[in-house]
């Protein structure tokens, strides 16, 4: 019991600071809502720790299969973390943050290139945008996509060298899908093949989806003000993360799916045997 409720207290800490980072480490100047950001933090504390401090699920899916929820976390904290510092660079430059940029500049001379997800970001931007915002959405764009991109790789070497998820014990279905019921019509395993297909499948396609929603919603809604920093990071990390969390629901489900295959082909066998 205590374990249980220090180890949600700190997931919950550790939320809340994620949501507070931009916040934290960008100029007073660069920021604005601070009373939203804090509630939303607090909010976000408070449902991590009921959700990990409860003995039955709600909605937060693998909450114990790690490392699924663990890298979600480390992929979303990294993007946050680097884009705050980018973000930063251009109002106090520090040693950091400059190398931060650096970095920045040579990863998105690698991913932008024609009709690449990060092309199709920069183009969603008004004719009017300055030079530098479309350097800087070009660079939050391209870093948050490749943390995007280390995250999924980092989740599938689980999978595939470390035989995720049978190495942290037997894997319960209703304790990691609570949103998923096994009872509802329709064989589990073609269920469960077609929510991994269909969310790989979404996943692959927001990235290019969305930019291009965005674009063609411009004349009927007011685009996103980029220019402000924190809308910049979270709305550059949402478009990376979501994605890639989907990615790995599709994978996750799919994994789950070929390990009742193998129980179902191994029960069957066996009971051939004992016939025999």
């Amino acid at each position: 019991m205590i374990a249980r409720t220090t180890g949600a207290a700190v997931r919950g800490i550790l939320v809340a600071l994620l949501v507070l980072t931009p916040a934290l480490y960008l100029p007073v100047s660069a920021t604005n809502g601070t009373e939203v950001v804090v509630f939303v933090a607090i909010l976000a504390f408070i449902l991590t720790f009921a959700e990990y401090n409860s003995a039955f699920p709600s909605f937060i899916e693998f909450r114990d299969a790690p490392p699924v929820n663990r890298l979600r976390f480390v992929g979303l904290m990294s993007m946050v973390s680097i884009l705050t510092l980018i973000c930063k660079n251009v109002y106090t430059p520090t040693d950091l943050t400059s190398a931060a940029y650096s970095v920045g500049v040579a990863v998105a001379n690698v991913v932008d290139f024609p009709y690449s997800p990060v092309r199709l970001v920069v183009l969603m931007l008004p004719a009017e945008a300055s030079a530098p915002l479309t350097e800087l959405v070009r660079i939050t764009a391209s870093v948050a996509y490749v943390a995007a991109l280390v995250t999924i790789a980092s989740f599938v070497y689980a999978v595939k060298v470390r035989g995720w998820p049978t190495g942290n014990g037997a894997f319960n279905v209703w304790t990691n899908l609570p949103l998923f019921d096994p009872t509802k019509g329709g064989d589990v395993v073609t269920r469960l093949q077609r929510d991994g297909r269909l969310n790989i499948s979404i996943g692959i396609l927001l990235p290019f989806l969305i930019p291009a929603l965005i674009k063609l919603l411009t004349n009927v809604i007011d685009p996103l003000t980029l220019a402000n920093p924190q809308t910049l990071i979270w709305t550059m990390s949402a478009w990376a993360f979501l994605p890639a969390s989907m990615i790995m629901r599709g994978i996750a489900t799919l994994r789950i799916a070929g390990l009742i295959v193998e129980k179902r082909r191994a029960y069957s066998t066996s009971e051939a045997t004992q016939t025999a």
